[in-house]
């Protein structure tokens, strides 16, 4: 057996704690909903692990916690007969503050109340918001199962160590001692621990339990009454009727079960009932999580089976692109593998997912319909996850369209607030297409040069530059019946836009600038795939596009830098007729100098599409050149 042992915290413990109480100094009893949340997850824990491990209980199956304070010692106690922790599990968990992301725990920190605040629950350091009212902390606990002689006794008085020792303990499950600063009195006050207690723990399915109230015997003394009483309504919250919940018992639940110090957007409660019975309350956040884009990272739903706590990572019940839900799933039955801790795939599991999916964008069509100011905050932490449905969930794909948000030229601002619904409500007489230009910035796509003929006619463009946008137009091709076109590839087909007058004018045009366009793709063979007139530009001389059924240049950026191999599809080069440029090169007799501006016209296309040169010292090099040339 080791005996005591003085370890380091494995973080900037100080400056946690700093951080802390600066974010939390207004609220200090919510370290109590932390220990007491925490002391329930232990619980629920040892619940599963006794399904199969019976005598995980060692003769006392009656789960509860209990709180309990000395006012001479001025001594605070909560104290479980969960799971319990042994010493490597007490390290790990203790000795190692924000161990999920401590370096980025630190980077975030600020002058923010609310945001800081928020931040605690995201790294998992609730725990030690314990040292806003303690000056120490002692924890003993034991693994249950094990013998009484290997439980574990940690203490710390938050100064950057901590102690760990062996000791003697008959009670499975862990007690927590705070020590109490001065002037930490209310935590010393019986009414005043009930009331905290109530607040944050009617929800939480376990018993919470304090010595019983003192009363008076028959002669009028004060008696202390042996014993303890439950001070919470110890029943599950999602299990209860709807009409006797109120919102604020939902948002403490969400805090509960998130370990969110916001409020949530919104909610759904929900009991199911038919061939595949459960009961489901799922939550909208408010913030995106630090971890949002860890595709791995363990879900926010916790699964029960009939109240019993079987896992908060269920893969299976929640699709990745709705990973930002939290909430509970408690099924009547459902097929479980408790040995090996899986659950199990089946119909029973696909329709819980399926209905539990509806559900989650039901919420969200109700916030953009009724409350577009909560979803507009909405879109700004998870729109770009919920894009990611568009080709994971083929079967809501539709509904999930109708949820996206995108910018365009009609607002010509970054926010993402035009809805497909809205630009197809806006098409000109004559307009069958939804046109978009997906580009690396707002300033690209708001500016580049695909847009010139749309600005004359006055079309709306969806101007799409998050990297997910490439994958969402591959995989919604229509919207309400109109196809989805992008402005920088293919042969531009305005359709009923143009009168008759033009598409003549156009052709003539091509015909007389044939030879032109022949010489520009001899001067740049290699280069190009095809030189062709455009009428997309007026006031440009040139721009890029890719072949209708070619990836564009900014997908094939998007997937070099992902470290993929793409093989390279030369562009398509076309030429403002009406450009004054166009009409030098048209008129240049010199092929050395034409082959000079040919190749300065393609490498001013290149770059105003957002690519890159491969040769950009050549590209000075002929600029410089042509402006001595101006200058002489």
């Amino acid at each position: 057996m080791k005996g005591q042992e003085t370890r380091g915290f494995q973080s900037e413990v100080k400056q946690l704690l700093h951080l802390m109480i600066h974010s939390l100094y207004s609220n200090k009893e919510i370290f109590l909903r932390e220990l007491i949340s925490n002391a329930s997850d232990a619980a629920d824990k040892l619940r599963f692990r006794a399904l199969s491990q019976p005598d995980l209980y060692e003769g006392d199956g009656e789960l509860r916690v209990r709180v309990s304070f000395d006012k001479d010692n001025r001594t605070l106690t909560i104290a479980d007969n969960g799971i319990g922790m042994n010493r490597e599990e007490v390290i790990d968990h203790l000795g190692t503050i924000a161990k999920s992301g401590t370096k980025a725990f630190l980077e975030s920190m600020g002058s923010d109340q609310a945001k800081d605040s928020q931040l605690i629950g995201q790294f998992g350091v609730g725990f030690y918001s314990a040292f806003i009212v303690a000056d120490k902390i002692t924890v003993e606990t034991r693994r249950a199962g094990v013998p009484a002689n290997e439980a574990v006794r940690w203490e710390s008085a938050g100064e950057g160590d901590f102690t760990i020792d062996a000791i003697e303990r008959a009670q499975r499950g862990t007690t927590i001692t705070l020590h109490l600063r001065e002037g930490e009195d209310d935590f010393l006050n019986d009414w005043r621990l009930r009331s905290i207690l109530r607040k944050y723990s009617d929800h939480i399915a376990i018993p919470i339990e304090m010595p019983k109230a003192a009363g008076y015997d028959e002669d009028g003394n004060v008696k202390q009454e042996e014993g303890f009483e439950v001070v919470n309504q110890a029943s599950a919250l999602w299990a209860r009727p709807k009409n006797d919940i109120t919102d604020e018992q939902y948002r403490e639940f969400y805090k509960h079960v998130a370990h969110d110090f916001e409020d949530p957007l919104a909610w759904s409660h929900a009991r199911v009932e038919g061939r595949q019975e459960y009961t489901e309350l799922l939550y909208i956040p408010a913030k995106a999580p630090f971890d949002l884009w860890d595709r791995e990272r363990k879900h926010g739903i916790k699964l029960y089976v009939r109240r019993v706590f079987i896992m908060d990572d269920a893969d299976k019940l929640m699709p990745l692109y709705l990973r930002f839900v939290k909430g509970v799933i408690d099924s009547a039955d459902l097929p479980l593998n408790v040995s090996r801790e899986l659950l199990q795939g089946s119909k029973d599991i696909d329709a819980i997912r399926a209905g539990c999916v509806k559900k989650v964008l039901g919420v969200l069509e109700d916030l953009a319909e009724n409350q577009p100011e909560k979803y507009a905050t909405f879109w700004t932490e998870f729109g770009n996850v919920l894009k990611e449905g568009v080709g994971e969930d083929f079967a809501n794909k539709e509904r999930i369209a109708k949820l996206l948000r995108f910018a365009s030229t009609h607002a010509d601002t970054t926010e993402q607030g035009v809805s497909l619904a809205d630009y197809v409500s806006r098409m000109k007489d004559g307009q069958d297409k939804i046109y978009f230009i997906t580009a690396d910035s707002f300033a690209a796509a708001k500016n580049s040069p695909h847009l010139e003929i749309f600005r004359k006619k006055g079309v709306e463009v969806l101007l799409l530059t998050d990297r997910v946008d490439e994958w969402v137009t591959g995989n919604l091709t229509e919207f309400d019946g109109k196809p989805l076109m992008s402005v920088a590839k293919g042969a531009l087909d305005l359709g009923k836009l143009e009168d008759e007058a033009e598409k003549a004018e156009q052709k003539a045009v091509e015909e007389t600038l044939k030879p032109l366009v022949d010489k520009v793709q001899g001067a740049l063979t290699g280069q190009v795939r095809e030189v062709r007139v455009t009428h997309r530009l007026t006031d440009s001389p040139a721009c890029l596009v890719a072949d209708e059924h070619d990836i564009s240049g900014h997908l094939e950026r998007l997937l070099k830098s992902a470290g993929q191999k793409v093989e390279h599809k030369k562009p398509i080069l076309e030429l403002n007729p009406t450009h004054p440029l166009v009409k030098k090169l048209d008129a240049e007799s010199d092929m050395s100098r034409f082959d000079e501006l040919s190749r300065v016209l393609f490498d001013q296309a290149l770059l105003a599409e957002g690519g890159q040169l491969d040769d950009p010292a050549s590209f000075v090099r002929r600029i410089n050149h042509l402006m001595l040339e101006m200058a002489a």
